[in-house]
């Protein structure tokens, strides 16, 4: 191992290497940042520029766009309420308030460092642990997936804010919007109305973009004749080495969590996010003022999400299953280069294999150089007019959400989402518990479906596996935990009232 390691150091370490990485980062930072470029198209866009390079520079590349993608995705997220993608979706919950608050430059600079780490421990896990790490996610079958799913929606009343009622009512809502589309086990059509648009079920881009950004360009644009622009200065608005300190031991938790899902083929950033999140509001001192702007709730899910880039490649290299929608262009790609994943990858290209390790250490050092660097510049945005700014957001908005699949449909769910998420708003529902049920619904279905297939419909098969009954344990602990904290909170608010 030592030798491959060595040799993959010196393959990385020259500078046509080190410049195509740094150019596959900064790529991957744009295009993470445009709303509806998710880090998945980007890759795929990409895959094409590899052709005629070799099999390192091609795959470090692409690596280098997923990390800068996975963590561009929180620059918008912070300054307009618009997550570029799906992992940064947490990020909008306290990253938005903070940059309302004038505190855009520590929100981003502490989701920049909380990405570099998250994304250092996953390098370091996939380099020195993958083969233990893929036989935990190998013993993983439908019913532990199913309760995986179950766990991530038990943090729907964590995201609620003060009111868990309106958040279940939203988290409900966001199941039923799961539902449409074909049966994931018979193939019958639900909920189509005779639409081919919707037998595939809601695109959850134009979704996620309608119910953060569409919603808030409209509140903004009602508000904007009597609204004062921000007006704030970015130098030395980095975080302190008290307030990084004081969000550590969120960032080194946020990060195995991420590392960990990421293994599990199927889960991905964005439920890693969500999950960071849960257990942040869970355990965190701070939880109380969640969802006013707090530091360490952007750290939570931006360690998680990057975590999730270095654990989805364990199963990819070492048994040859991708462990997210990225990991799967990614074998693509080395299928294209011809190389075959799994166990014999590691035997017969072992130089091969390390470099890509080094590589994904080196494109998360060039993530922190660069995403520090720029957010004297990214943090401008938030200083724009607003009259200028939402034109732009709404243009933005319908550029991505027809990007995807170039439908008019998807701008129209978009628009549609957008005024629910306005109404939202309006009568003060909470918009998270949507897409959190929108990402974890169809699978929690589809695997609760599926155990019950493999058990001739007994109950039993989610009571006798060990792994199941750890994420149902974590379920009540998630949903009593949130209980207490609501609790403690109603009793502070009673007594500073009868004080008063």
């Amino acid at each position: 191992m030592s030798a491959a390691l060595l040799q993959g150091i010196m393959i990385i370490f020259q500078p046509s290497m080190i410049a195509i990485i740094a150019l596959g980062v900064i790529g991957g930072m744009i295009i993470g940042s445009l709303p509806g470029l998710t880090a998945t198209m980007g890759v795929a866009l990409l895959v094409p520029l590899t052709f005629g390079m070799n099999p390192v520079s091609g795959l470090v590349m692409l690596l280098g766009i997923y990390c800068g993608a996975i963590y561009g995705g929180s620059v918008s997220a912070i300054l307009i309420r618009t997550p570029g993608t799906p992992a940064a979706a947490a990020t909008v919950i306290e990253g938005y308030m903070l940059a309302k608050k004038g505190l855009a430059g520590k929100a981003l600079g502490m989701s920049t460092i909380a990405s570099f780490c998250g994304g250092m421990v996953s390098a370091l896990a996939l380099t020195f642990i993958s083969p233990q790490l893929a036989k935990v996610a190998l013993s993983f079958g439908p019913p532990e997936y199913f309760a995986l799913a179950l766990f991530g929606l038990s943090i729907i009343s964590s995201i609620s804010g003060d009111n868990v009622i309106k958040g279940l009512i939203a988290g409900f809502f966001g199941l039923l919007l799961a539902t449409i589309g074909l049966d994931p086990i018979t193939g019958y059509p639900r909920f189509t109305f005779d639409s081919t648009n919707l037998l595939s079920g809601i695109s959850f881009i134009p979704v996620l973009i309608g119910l953060f950004a569409v919603s808030e360009a409209l509140t903004t644009t009602e508000n904007i004749a009597g609204q004062k622009d921000i007006d704030f200065d970015v130098a030395g608005a980095l975080p302190t080495w008290s307030e990084i300190k004081g969000c550590l031991k969120t960032i080194i938790k946020g990060s195995f969590l991420g590392t960990f899902i990421g293994i599990i083929p199927g889960a991905g950033a964005d439920i890693a996010a969500f999950v960071s999140y849960g257990e942040w509001k869970r355990s965190s001192k701070d939880a109380a003022q969640a969802g006013t702007g707090v530091l360490s709730g952007v750290a939570a899910p931006e360690s998680a999400n990057n975590g999730v880039t270095g654990g989805a490649l364990v199963p990819l290299l070492t048994l040859g299953v991708p462990g997210d929608a990225v990991a799967a262009v990614l074998l693509g790609a080395l299928m294209l280069q011809g190389l075959r994943p799994g166990p014999m990858l590691f035997k017969d290209n072992a130089e091969v294999v390390f470099a890509l390790f080094v590589g994904l250490m080196v494109a998360n050092v060039f993530m922190l150089i660069f995403g520090l660097f720029g957010i004297r510049f990214f943090a401008r945005v938030i200083t724009v007019p607003k009259q200028i700014l939402t034109p732009i957001i709404f243009i933005l908005c319908i550029v991505g959400s027809y990007a995807i699949n170039n439908n008019m449909f998807d701008v129209v769910v978009m628009m549609i989402f957008g005024i629910i998420g306005y109404i939202m708003q309006k009568f003060k529902f909470p918009i998270s518990p949507i897409v959190l049920a929108l990402i974890l619904g169809p699978m929690a279905e589809g695997e609760l479906r599926r155990s019950l297939v493999i058990s001739q419909g007994s109950y039993s098969i989610f009571f006798s596996r060990p792994i199941c009954l750890l994420f149902f344990a974590l379920t009540i602990i998630s949903i009593a935990g949130s209980y207490m904290s609501q609790r403690k909170k109603a009793k502070q608010m009673q007594t500073e009232n009868s004080t008063l």
